[in-house]
């Protein structure tokens, strides 16, 4: 029995390991280039500023190394487990390219950002790489000692000279056998040791990322922008409702009054002309009812209140016109106004998925983990969705920044669009 469990637990670590030095070379080889580039295009923008190109050029630019850096955190939390907050800067609403430029340049989360794309074609290129090369490089050793020696040497003679693995000079067959002796060592370190050169990759990028601990001022100014932003959201909000109301039910229930008055006068006087505006008073009572339902629906949905964010989310997709799937693991509920930002930023990253993507497809997937509830919402759409000023989801991020919580874009050209919302929260 043990035997068996043995067994079991050799063939998760071997699939561990394997799927490490998968996920290094991936980062390692797959990341590097768009670091590069994204390196090479900052330093040429900033370099364009003075000549008024870079006011223009610089926004996108620093928004693409934004995108590339949320990657990381992404890949960094759901490959090794380890949380890399970011903290950015409001962008100020219709602002000019100089006031964004600027705005970005002098944000400390941005300059970090930009700071760590050399850091990670250095330092994190060769621990990103170092998985993949101790589980891998063991098997040329292999073929090494099982005769391969011989094509890399030029014959038994070595007429090419030997052929190094790694330090050991292969010139023949029992120097091969060293090699594979060789290889053989590597791999059972690669076994043991693998999981963490990829920790450690992760770990290296949130030191550069993350930022000092003590930046408290940063945090303070984050803190007061956002409380200003959820102030200015509050006050528009009531703005809305007392315009629906007077727009609307209020318009329809003075109506109604009206009618009324001229029924108690008609009466016993005209008694069909009565009849016909008490079945007009009834359509008004009935519309003015169906308007304060959707008022109320929209400043706190009955389905929220009453049965959580899982089920609230789930009526949203029953009305989208693309087919949507959601996955809910919640094992409780979080407090109201978390549940109330969490399912209104839902509803608007829907709303531009159905508006704006073209997709025939979403997936939304709703659950909490290490403190914090994350949705996450995919559409098979044509791409191209990006946080910028005056943007639908440069708004909902401003909202989530109420609750500290944050909003990842992920939207190449041609698609597909993933957008994640976290927000740290407990469950009763």
């Amino acid at each position: 029995m043990n035997t068996d469990k043995d067994r079991a637990a050799f063939r998760a670590r071997a699939r561990e390991v394997l799927l490490t030095a998968v996920q290094g070379l991936v980062l390692a080889v797959v990341m590097l280039p768009c670091g590069v580039a994204f390196l090479v295009l900052t330093l040429v923008s900033v370099a364009l500023i003075p000549l008024g190109v870079g006011l223009f050029t610089t926004p996108a630019i620093l928004t693409g190394v934004r995108a590339l850096a949320d990657t990381r955190r992404r890949l960094a939390a759901e490959w090794g487990g380890i949380r890399i907050p970011a903290v950015y800067r409001p962008l100020p609403e219709s602002a000019g390219p100089w006031t964004r430029t600027v705005a970005l340049l002098q944000d400390p989360q941005v300059r970090r950002d930009v700071l760590w794309l050399p850091v990670d074609m250095t330092a994190g290129f060769v621990t990103a790489l170092a998985p993949a090369l101790l589980v891998f490089y063991p098997f040329e050793g292999f073929a090494l000692a099982a005769g391969l020696w011989r094509t890399m040497t030029g014959g038994p003679y070595g007429s090419y000279g030997p052929y190094w693995y790694a330090f050991v000079p292969v010139g023949g067959q029992a120097t091969a056998l060293a090699a594979g002796a060789l290889g053989a060592v590597l791999l059972v370190v690669a076994y043991r040791f693998t999981p963490r050169l990829l920790t450690a990759h992760f770990r290296l990028t949130r030191a550069v990322l993350e930022g000092s601990q003590g930046e408290l001022a940063e945090r303070v100014q984050v803190l007061t922008e956002t409380r200003r932003d959820a102030v200015d959201t509050s006050a528009a909000e009531l703005r809305r409702i007392e315009r629906d109301l007077h727009d609307g039910a209020q318009a329809r229930l003075v109506a109604m009054g009206m009618d009324l008055g001229t029924i108690e006068m008609l009466v016993e006087r005209d008694p069909a002309q009565a009849k016909r505006l008490i079945a007009q008073a009834r359509r008004n009572s009935a519309e003015a009812l169906e308007e304060l339902r959707d008022l109320v629906r929209g400043i706190h949905p009955p389905v929220l209140a009453e049965r959580g964010l899982g089920d609230a989310v789930r009526a949203l997709a029953l009305r989208l016109p693309p087919a949507t799937e959601v996955t809910v693991e919640l094992p409780g509920r979080a407090d109201a106004p978390v549940e109330s930002a969490a399912y209104f930023a839902v509803n608007e990253v829907l709303t531009n998925a159905v508006k704006h993507s073209g997709a025939d497809r979403i997936w939304v997937d709703v659950h909490h983990t290490d403190g914090r509830l994350r949705v996450t919402v995919t559409d098979n759409g044509r791409g191209g969705a990006v946080v910028g000023a005056g943007s639908g989801l440069a708004g909902i991020e401003r909202r989530l920044g109420t609750f500290d919580g944050v909003l990842a874009v992920s939207s190449p050209a041609g698609g597909p669009t993933m957008v994640t919302l976290e927000i740290p929260c407990v469950l009763s």
